[in-house]
């Protein structure tokens, strides 16, 4: 079978659309054709979004025709993937959620409406786990999503279904959401490059929200260019949308540089850390040889309070998600549980049937957290570890450009093999620390593992809003491992077999 639209790069599939190889609408037909034929043995889509996808498809080819391709923008005639926490109109946006099974959103989200403003083919929602509450998808209440390099492996979450369709060659670039590490780790997990922005580069406006003060939105992609493409489109100030932030950046300008020049920062304590499997750690000592090989600076750098990170992420994290899924009351929206004759025993039924087991532990976690005499013991605390963290980061940065680390602990890990929630939470031990300061981070692929043969990605973190520093360095790394490959079952349009 021919080599699939969601297997090119977005460089291609414009350089071909500008040559007139294939028009946009066979770009949307042939990954239409694709999900339909692959998807089954992943399970990433929740709702494929043909109609949509096709009417952009002929605003791109009225573009081509015209001669104005390249006004249209950075993804234009790119199938483009959303996690189903961002509302696009018409469609169910159901966070993967009971709760949520049947709303249909009445707006688009800024982030999905700047794709869409920058020519990208809307091709459908991605299964995630339940309201973003998870590291492998298993807790969306419409069936997990598989890993294409084993189906028998998660993929990773709460982004999981965004990182498995691109792993899988459905499309070249899919949106998720990060508050922990749900953008990251699912992107080491299935062998893709994987994008957090700095906290306010991206608009949240329309993002189901877990975390306020945490979540945000970026790219996945196979090759760091196509993430930089991603993030052209998608980063900038918002007025609907108040943490949102100015970003004038080109992220593409210095992918060429190289990374000669730049000080990476290597922390001992977290290649020390217990728990970080040997390949994993293998593979970050690799990653930094091959920078310092490149011309970079390798410095060690300390950050003391970041062992304190996960314990400060399940007091903020819980607390914030329970303000925000106060919401869901099954009276302005969400799932009604019938035959109620009192609004109290209605409230009750309908979360207790609507949310999953995730999501009633972490209102209740939440909830109790919050309630007087307790809050004082625990919330403060962690905003204060929180503000220790932030300096910590800071006063890195005094030293170095760019910070190396794991992303996960471990490679991608088989259905049912972790059933322990706390054991579930680790999975995030080395991304959590980001999204308390707010710093850029992402995971950058470099090979399989020595022991399971499963993709490792390490990560790479930059200083707030001087994200085009990891960039840089990724790609100064994608030089060294080469571009991520659709997983081999899947690859040269195959489904799985």
């Amino acid at each position: 079978m021919a080599r699939s639209f969601g297997e090119m790069s977005v460089a291609e599939i414009q350089a071909g659309l500008a040559a007139k190889e294939f028009s946009a609408a066979e770009v949307a037909r042939g990954s239409l054709e694709r999900i339909s034929a692959a998807d089954e043995a992943v399970h990433a889509f929740l709702q494929v979004t043909e109609d949509l996808a096709l009417q952009a498809a002929a605003r791109v080819d009225a573009a081509v025709a015209e001669g104005r391709l390249a006004e249209l923008g950075p993804l234009a005639g790119v199938p483009v993937g959303y996690k189903d926490n961002m509302n696009l109109t018409g469609t169910r946006t159901t966070c993967s959620s009971n709760m949520l099974r049947d709303y249909v959103s009445p707006y688009t989200a800024t982030c999905v409406q700047r794709t869409l403003d920058a020519g990208a083919l809307p091709i459908g929602k991605l299964n995630m786990d339940e309201f973003a509450f998870g590291s492998s998808t298993e807790t969306s209440a419409f069936g997990p999503t598989r890993n294409p390099w084993d189906l028998e492996r998660v993929p990773g979450g709460s982004s999981g279904g965004s990182a498995a369709a691109v792993a899988a060659g459905l499309v070249p670039v899919t949106l998720g959401s990060d508050t922990g590490g749900s953008i990251r780790q699912p992107g080491s997990f299935c062998g893709i490059v994987a994008v957090k922005p700095t906290y306010g580069m991206v608009s949240r406006y329309g993002v189901v929200a877990f975390g306020s003060s945490l979540d945000q939105v970026g790219p996945f992609a196979r090759s760091v260019a196509d993430a930089a493409l991603a993030l052209n489109a998608i980063v900038g100030r918002d007025e609907l949308d108040c943490t949102s932030q100015p970003c004038d950046v080109d992220f593409t300008a210095n992918l060429a540089d190289g990374a000669r020049g730049l000080r990476v920062g290597v922390v001992p304590a977290f290649l020390e850390a217990e728990g970080l499997a040997p390949e994993v750690k293998a593979k970050v000592e690799a990653a930094a040889s091959a920078l310092e090989a490149a011309g970079a600076e390798l410095v060690e750098v300390e950050l003391p309070h970041a062992r304190a990170a996960m314990s400060a992420y399940y007091v903020l994290g819980p607390c914030e998600a329970f303000s925000n899924l106060a919401r869901f009351d099954s009276v302005r929206y969400g799932y009604c549980d019938p035959g109620h004759s009192d609004l109290g025993s209605q409230y009750e039924a309908s979360r207790e049937h609507g949310f999953g087991p995730e999501a009633r532990r972490r209102i209740m976690l939440g909830s109790y957290l919050l309630s007087a005499g307790v809050y004082d013991r625990y919330y403060y605390p962690a905003q204060q570890v929180r503000t220790l963290i932030t300096r910590d980061y800071l006063e890195a940065y005094e030293k170095v450009d760019v910070i190396l680390a794991p992303v996960a602990p471990r490679t991608a890990f088989k259905f049912g093999e972790i059933g322990d929630p706390t054991e579930m939470y680790l999975s995030d031990m080395f991304t959590i620390s980001i999204n308390i300061a707010g710093n850029g981070g992402m995971s950058v692929p470099v090979g399989l593992g020595a022991d399971t043969g499963m993709p490792v990605g390490v990560q790479l973190i930059a200083p707030p809003f001087k994200d085009a520093n990891m960039l840089r360095a990724a790609a100064a790394l994608e030089l060294a491992f080469g571009p991520a490959p659709v997983a081999p079952a899947f690859a040269d349009g195959k489904a799985g077999e």
